[in-house]
């Protein structure tokens, strides 16, 4: 039987310490609490996520090994870039978060939901206009065909889901927001536990000891603030241009 900390709802800033949770189910740290944007802010900033699904209370959690990106080294793959070639793809920041977490949480084929439930979009939508929270966007002429969002802290950027309404749309999304952040200075992506997606990017695995010192780290440091949609004009048009390339 698992036995698990409760969090209190009155205590937003209290979490138990990450390096407390479970090797099986690999992370799992605590449930219940809330999703204010305070509780959130609490737990990015200590290396903690919120992740369950309909039904079930909230869930903590704090794997070991942790999954990031290097935002210097993100590339996409030759045959991406041949696919991409003479498209006219444009790329915005937070010029539709609304529409990226609700496409995010729509259902992918082969399954019959989502971790995106309605009280995790609302949460982040507050996140969002409180500029916590931010997306970026890639658009075949008005309709939205990629994007990513997630959640800065100084400078640490906490990637949370991406989509792709066509073949290359996330990772386009993913690629833009690594070089953008790059010149913002942030390092890192969170990618909280890898897949065979995220590591055909290049996301690696890394002790949660490293990362929670990085965290610590990076998010006492200065970061952008607000809404990112002036950082829109940085981003290279068409949208494969600044793109490196990543062996097949």
């Amino acid at each position: 039987m698992i036995h698990l900390p409760q969090l209190a709802a009155d205590l937003p800033d209290h979490f138990p310490d990450p390096r407390a949770a479970l090797a099986e189910p690999n992370g799992l740290l605590a449930f219940g609490g809330d999703l204010s944007p305070s509780r959130l802010l609490t737990a990015y900033s200590i290396g903690i996520f919120p992740w369950f699904s309909e039904g079930e209370p909230i869930l903590w959690w704090s794997p070991d090994p942790r999954c990031v990106f290097r935002t210097g080294s993100l590339k996409i793959n030759r045959s991406l870039r041949r696919q991409l070639a003479g498209k006219s793809w444009r790329l915005t920041v937070d010029h539709a978060f609304d529409q990226v977490i609700r496409a995010c949480a729509a259902p992918r084929a082969g399954e019959s939901g989502t971790w995106l439930v309605p009280a995790m979009i609302d949460a982040y939508a507050q996140l969002h206009r409180q500029g916590h929270a931010h997306s970026m966007e890639v658009w075949d002429g008005a309709r939205l065909i990629g994007g990513i969002y997630g959640v800065a802290i100084g400078r640490l950027f906490c990637g949370e889901s991406m989509f792709s309404a066509v073949s290359g749309g996330s990772k386009i999304a993913l690629t833009a927001l690594a070089q953008l952040l790059r010149e913002l200075e942030f390092p890192l992506i969170d990618a909280q536990v890898s897949n065979p997606h995220t590591r055909s990017m290049g996301a690696l695995e890394v002790p949660r000891a490293w990362y929670l010192s990085e965290v610590e780290r990076l998010t006492r440091l200065p970061g952008p603030t607000g809404n990112w949609a002036w950082l829109t004009p940085r981003l290279s048009q068409p949208c494969v241009d600044r793109a490196t390339d990543r062996p097949d």
